[in-house]
């Protein structure tokens, strides 16, 4: 079996969104004076690869520890743009090579390659995004959610595409993700299983995929 760690490693100085504080990570028990080590870790909900639920945006919606844990793990196909330049459209044409596949999923992640500028500060600039067809596409579906490689589904200081897709549907979205191109174009297992936080309106991830 495979498994490929889709997860960016959280550390401090890490690229957040622009106006986020990163994380602070603290020792204060050491090996030397308490016989264990233990750290204080401070960080936004929305840090790193990091899943957001219909609650980051509408008040009264679904919140992340209301979903019961089934929705986190499941099938999920790769989606392969990484022929899309900066500021290029994610469109049906990318979702339509896979024939039905895409349909079998529970999960579509797409991936535009654009892990390459993480920590730099590119990351932040023009990525791809999808456009309004492929967002119809995923509210007509029953996926359990979609994830990306990019920080957000959205253009920089925009929530338009998370507003459509959060108005009425239970999905969620994971952003950050990284290493999609490793995993091939069948379907394979996945899962990305958030802190249980009460009232939660986002949390890091441990975003897996596996696949003989």
């Amino acid at each position: 079996m495979t498994v490929i760690d889709l997860t960016h490693t959280i550390r401090e100085n890490m690229p957040v969104y622009p106006g986020t504080e990163t994380p602070r990570l603290e020792t204060v028990s050491i090996y030397e004076t308490d016989c264990f080590k233990e750290s204080r870790m401070t960080l936004y909900t929305h840090t790193g690869t990091h899943m957001d639920p219909p609650a980051h945006v509408f008040a009264g919606r679904t919140i992340l520890d209301q979903f019961p844990p089934e929705q986190f793990m499941g099938k999920a196909l790769v989606i392969n743009c990484r022929d899309l330049e900066e500021g290029g459209s994610i469109t049906m044409e990318h979702i339509r090579r896979y024939g039905d596949k895409a349909e079998q999923a529970d999960f579509l992640l797409f991936s535009t390659g654009w892990e390459q500028f993480w920590g730099k500060s590119t990351y932040f600039g023009r990525y791809p995004c999808m456009d309004d067809e492929v967002l119809d596409y995923i509210l007509s579906g029953n996926y359990k959610g979609i994830g990306v490689d990019t920080i957000s589904i959205d253009p920089m200081n925009s929530l338009a595409r998370h507003r459509r897709l959060f108005c009425e549907k239970d999905i969620v979205i994971i952003e950050n993700l990284t290493n999609l191109h490793l995993c091939g174009n069948s379907l394979i297992s996945f899962s990305a299983f958030p802190l249980k936080i009460a009232d939660c309106d986002g949390s890091p991830v441990r975003a897996v995929a596996w696949f003989d």
